[in-house]
């Protein structure tokens, strides 16, 4: 470390729970970081050597460290979420405010009103939410008209006001959907007891209103208003189907906020559940692009208390898939059976589901990243120095021992590129010889591509196994590019990926991408032969064919085929249509020997 003044401040770092600021030469926080121990955690900076490039470079740039400490992990987890969202800094996974999401307010006023709004004002008024759409919020506000009756008008309610006679009735009074607080015809004391109800529910906890409706539709019932308890009843109805819809786990699980994630080499995807009542009352994923290649465990500590406070989440219980520290108030559970273990999954196909369809976006908006991410997850995933941009596949078709060919299939960016496929015609095999022939065709194809200074590939793949490879390898030497071009083989039982000289061979996720990037390079190579090798079987059964019947000869058949193209065509032309071709002699031959079948 060449900078004195920064080594001087590592010495001093004490070794107590805090946040740590990374700031470059002019003065700008480029990184913020919490730890247990602010000393260890710092120091292993400058003292690890750092596999990932992007953390190298922040390494360099830092010109001085600046540390706050604080008592509790907790207390350092809050500061360093807050200390992000301020500066913003470079290197930092940065999450986004919630400032565009819908809440559901209940106003700070005689007879509150309750409605949507995208601003919270700090007057006293609930806020319930933020939700992660207007549609959740209109469905919630049209259950909670259906249930009771609100006021929706703004105004100023006093009861000096009420008294003097300021105001009238409106309509939704005579459509029955406001008990005229204005005019004095509902006491506040009853209002409000609607409001307490709809509190729970937005919290929900249904089991109040629905104690409540029962109540009063029994009562209704024994006093005989038969009409006014099945209002009730149809009340109860549609909170029972609303709550059915929303409950999908055990009523016993409550105030519990479930967190899972997946990723892949750019980014995270984390998903949010919050549960109360038994019920989903909160369902959010966050996409986070990766800066330091930072873990899962990371992402998910970050993302969890971030979307705690986004969403003013005060369980003091989390279930999660591994692992996290997000301080010592919360109680951390790692379910594995039942329904806990039940909603941890669904969480975690809630993000995968986040995943595709992003993945599905960003290909048809921005191709280019989606191909970015791919070619670095098959670097990362086949241990290759560089993006593999340039894919090139063998595989030779020689069935039943005949007409030995092979195949060149080549990918470009993880796609098929067509006009650069070649078909190989084996000459210097006798007999089927897959190692040898393997051996043949790698060597045309790189010696050729030399010879005209064309583009090498990036990546190699052998369909088959060891032995296969091996032969492709000797190519690559006598033509001097072993460890110029990665080179691997892909056995068909397993799937096994086989390396030079490693015995021991990679073994692919069967869901990962790059397997199946690889499955489709190997499947086309393998349409490819087969064509080929059909292709000439037919014409060589053709060929022989016709070189049976009496007094036709090569050139005969050369000049059928330039004009009827194929041997079906041949056997089903019009006598006349072959003597304009070969004259009448040879026509009465051909024409004989394809129908005397029929003619028999």
């Amino acid at each position: 470390m060449s900078n004195p003044s920064l080594e001087i401040q590592l010495k001093t770092i004490p070794s107590a729970p805090g946040v740590y600021q990374y700031f470059d030469t002019e003065g700008n926080i480029i990184y913020v970081g919490k730890a247990k121990n602010l000393k260890k955690r710092v120091s292993s900076y400058f003292t690890k050597t750092h596999e990932n490039g992007k953390t190298r470079v922040l390494v360099k740039k830092i010109a001085s460290v600046k540390h706050i400490v604080v008592e509790t992990e907790n207390d350092a987890l809050l500061l360093e979420n807050n200390l992000i969202k301020k500066h913003k800094p470079r290197y930092n996974v940065l999450l986004k405010d919630d400032k565009t999401y819908p809440w559901i307010c209940i106003k700070n006023e005689r007879f509150p009103r309750v409605f949507p709004t995208r601003r919270v004002i700090k007057d006293g008024s609930e806020y319930f939410g933020p939700y992660t759409s207007m549609k959740t919020v209109k469905t919630l506000l049209g259950l909670i008209k259906g249930l009771y009756q609100l006021r929706n008008c703004n105004y100023n309610l006093s009861q000096e006001k009420i008294n003097e006679g300021k105001y009238k009735v409106c309509l939704e009074y005579h459509l029955g959907n406001c008990k005229g607080a204005c005019e004095s015809l509902e006491t506040e004391q009853n209002y409000y007891k609607n409001i307490i109800a709809i509190r729970e529910i937005l919290k929900g906890n249904f089991k109040e209103s629905l104690g409540q409706f029962k109540t009063q539709m029994q009562t209704l019932a024994q006093d005989m208003h038969f009409e006014e308890a099945q209002r009730i009843k149809e009340k109860i109805e549609v909170l029972e189907n609303y709550q059915a819809k929303s409950t999908i786990i055990n009523p016993k699980i409550s105030n519990v906020d479930v967190f899972s994630i997946v990723s892949d080499e750019s980014y995270g995807y984390i998903n949010f559940l919050q549960i109360s009542y038994g019920s989903i009352i909160r369902s959010h994923t966050l996409e986070i692009k990766k800066k330091l290649d930072e873990t899962d465990k990371e992402l998910l500590e970050l993302s969890i208390i971030e979307l705690r406070a986004r969403f003013n989440s005060n369980s003091n219980e989390i279930y999660v898939p591994f692992k996290v520290n997000v301080g010592e108030d919360i109680k951390v559970s790692l379910p594995q059976l039942g329904d806990k273990r039940k909603i941890l999954d669904l969480s975690i196909r809630n993000a995968k589901y986040y995943r595709m369809e992003r993945f599905k976006q960003v290909k048809i908006t921005d191709p280019d990243r989606h191909v970015n991410r791919i070619m670095a997850q098959m670097q990362k995933d086949l241990r290759l120095s560089e993006e593999p941009r340039h894919i090139e596949c063998f595989d030779n078709s020689n069935i039943q021992g005949t007409n030995p060919v092979a195949a060149c299939v080549v990918f470009k960016n993880g796609k098929p590129s067509k006009k650069d496929y070649r078909h190989f015609n084996i000459k210097t095999v006798v007999g089927p010889d897959d190692f040898a022939s393997m051996e043949e065709v790698v060597y045309r194809r790189y010696k050729r591509l030399l010879e005209e200074e064309q583009p090498l590939p990036q990546l190699i793949i052998i369909d088959g196994g060891k032995g296969q490879l091996s032969s492709a390898l000797k190519s690559l030497d006598a033509l001097n590019l072993r460890g110029k071009i990665a080179i691997i083989g892909i056995a068909k039982r397993l799937e096994e990926l086989f390396y030079p000289n490693d015995p021991i061979p990679l073994y692919l996720d069967k869901k990962s991408e790059t397997l199946k990037i690889i499955q489709q390079l190997r499947n086309e190579a393998h349409r490819f032969g087969i064509e080929h090798h059909r292709n000439k079987r037919s014409k060589q059964a053709l060929n022989t064919e016709m070189e049976t019947i009496p007094g036709i000869g090569e050139k005969s058949i050369i000049d059928l085929l330039k004009v009827f193209k194929s041997a079906k065509r041949i056997a089903n032309a019009k006598l006349d249509e072959l003597e304009h071709v070969v004259g009448v002699s040879r026509a009465e031959k051909i024409y004989s020997y394809y129908h005397k079948t029929e003619s028999e």
